[in-house]
């Protein structure tokens, strides 16, 4: 079996996909699907993004 070539995506994608997996509207399998993505990439875009959430409400004084 033929490996995929690796694909570079764009932030805005990934964000799209981690807020979709956020909403939780859909189970990773079926983003997976929507989104042609493997599932574990879907969960460490979903992780990255809510470990940066953090960031938008800190202090910055």
């Amino acid at each position: 079996m033929a490996r995929r070539p690796r694909r570079n995506h764009s932030p805005a994608f990934k964000a799209k996909v981690a807020v979709a997996a956020i909403k939780g509207e859909k189970t990773l399998i079926e983003l997976a699907q929507d989104f042609d993505v493997h599932p574990n990439q879907i969960k460490q875009w979903r992780d990255q993004m809510l470990e940066g959430a953090t960031g938008v409400f800190g202090d910055s004084v």
